[in-house]
């Protein structure tokens, strides 16, 4: 069971890549997290779920990451919440469930908001929304409302870059502020042991969700990545679930 080809579609002059895998409805659709992309640990194991159950599954790149064109330096949380809405309304027919990795947590609840009417459920894995005002103490906020890119070492190895381009737009786009009105089945799923995005992240996600089917998964012991092979379990079993039929 190989993976699906990459193919591409062009994004107001922005090349995307994505895998799509056919299958079953609803659709699955993995959002990779900041600087990551679509070939990690939990993107290959939800491909391969989807495969096993003939679902079906879109996996892809923000523009300037992975596989995709571009400049990362020139990507934004708008930018790249646009990139997702173009490839499912292009690439993929009825229901979703979408799957978010840190970031991709955040662009998920952006999707949910903004079509309602198709995201069947959202699953978030060590979601990270409003990282941009959180993640950051007010001295590194400072220099990027200046306009400084910050350059920092990342403890996954090289430089996490953070311009301000990128910083200005996740304030726009702030949730955590105010009810979340997203209505759908949400799944967080979050370690108590996550260096990057505080468990009380999660809890205020769950707080501000206007849904009443909102159910949070701490793993204990769990990091940011979540990418052993018992929280890659629990991540499936999750994913599983969604899909079930409401009873």
């Amino acid at each position: 069971m190989g993976q699906p080809q990459v193919a591409y579609i062009e994004v107001d002059g922005r090349t995307i890549a994505y895998r799509k895998r056919p299958g079953t409805s609803p659709t699955l659709v993995f959002l990779p997290g900041y600087a990551s992309d679509m070939e990690g640990e939990k993107a290959l194991a939800i491909d391969r779920f989807a495969g096993t159950i003939g679902a079906g599954l879109l996996r892809l790149d923000y523009s300037g990451t992975g596989a995709s064109g571009g400049n990362f330096e020139n990507g934004t949380l708008a930018v790249w919440i646009e990139d997702v809405l173009a490839a499912i309304d292009r690439l993929t027919d009825g229901p979703l469930i979408v799957i978010g990795s840190s970031m991709g947590g955040w662009i998920a609840l952006h999707l949910a908001l903004r079509r309602p009417e198709r995201v069947q459920a959202v699953v978030g894995i060590a979601a990270a929304p409003d990282f941009t005002d959180w993640g950051y103490p007010s001295n590194l906020k400072q220099r990027l409302g200046a306009g400084e890119t910050l350059r920092r070492d990342s403890p996954y190895g090289g430089q996490q870059v953070t311009t301000a381009a990128f910083w200005a737009s996740g304030q726009q786009l702030l949730l955590l502020g105010a009810e979340i009105a997203v209505d759908c089945p949400v799944r967080l799923i979050h370690g108590d042991a996550d260096p990057d995005v505080p468990v009380e992240i999660a809890m205020r996600t769950m707080r501000a969700l206007r849904s009443a089917d909102v159910h949070l998964q701490i793993i204990k012991g769990g990091g940011h990545r979540l990418s052993e092979p018992r929280e890659i379990a629990t991540i499936l079993r999750t994913v599983a679930q969604t899909l079930e039929p409401a009873a």
